[in-house]
């Protein structure tokens, strides 16, 4: 993951900090909702569903392998989509992708809440690993810093990495990254703490929690794109 983007003094909205940790919430949030309530599979990311894949097809039995291509065919659609669209949404003029992006996930996880307990744990699950891969795409660096919003492999990669850097030279700079991802997988781990509770107070229709973060995060960003930075729709966000 690209880490740094030098020379970069004004950030857009999209890249801001508070973004990114809000992002990071949501995203905690859908690995333990999946897994708490709907199917105990988590969503973020697809090694996982490699890794089983794999093993199915060590061991023989193909039609369960064949069953992991569903979620990582939804995840790498999401990529392709959301490079597509987001070239497209641009000549409209009106809202850059992320804050449509973030406008799109708020209403499909309000359907994902409206589901009923019977239908088939897969259709969640497909739809956030859709959902996660998008964010993860869209969403690249946060005010220069490379930043992923849905897994902590990264995070803890940098964080630890950072520290002993920091250890050694006690530069200001690297023990502020360090905090940051730190600060990351903390609020990765927020997140699943939240659905968890969520679960115990509103089972199926705990995932509305996380529409609240989104309905914040949304309302921001469009007002960026409308008023402040209604001349910078055009500008792409680091990282792309």
């Amino acid at each position: 993951m690209e880490e740094e983007k030098p020379g970069e003094s004004f950030f857009l909205e999209c890249e801001r900090l508070w973004v990114f940790w809000g992002l990071m919430l949501v995203g905690g949030f859908y690995g333990g909702y999946t897994y708490g309530i709907r199917g105990r599979v988590f969503c973020n990311a697809q090694t996982a569903n490699l890794l089983v894949m794999a093993m199915n097809i060590g061991n023989g039995n193909f039609r369960k392998a064949a069953y992991y291509l569903i979620p990582f065919s939804a995840y790498f659609l999401g990529i392709v989509v959301s490079e597509i669209l987001a070239k497209e949404i641009k000549r409209l003029r009106f809202a850059r992708w992320d804050t449509i992006l973030v406008g799109f996930e708020m209403a499909v996880v309000f359907f994902l809440g409206l589901m009923p307990p019977d239908w088939p744990d897969q259709i969640c699950q497909v739809t956030l690993n859709f959902i996660c891969a998008m964010q993860f795409n869209t969403f690249r660096q946060a005010e220069g810093i490379g930043m992923a919003t849905t897994f902590c492999t990264n995070h803890l990669r940098q964080f630890a990495s950072f520290l002993v850097r920091y250890c050694r030279g006690k530069d200001p700079s690297v023990g502020r990254k360090s905090a940051l991802h730190g600060l990351m997988l903390l609020l990765f781990m927020l997140g699943v703490i939240l659905a968890t509770l969520g679960i115990r107070l509103f089972s199926y229709r705990s995932i509305w929690i996380a529409d609240l973060i989104l309905l914040v995060l949304f309302c921001r960003l469009l007002l960026a794109d409308r008023t402040y930075e209604r001349e910078l729709l055009l500008r792409k966000p680091g990282g792309h």
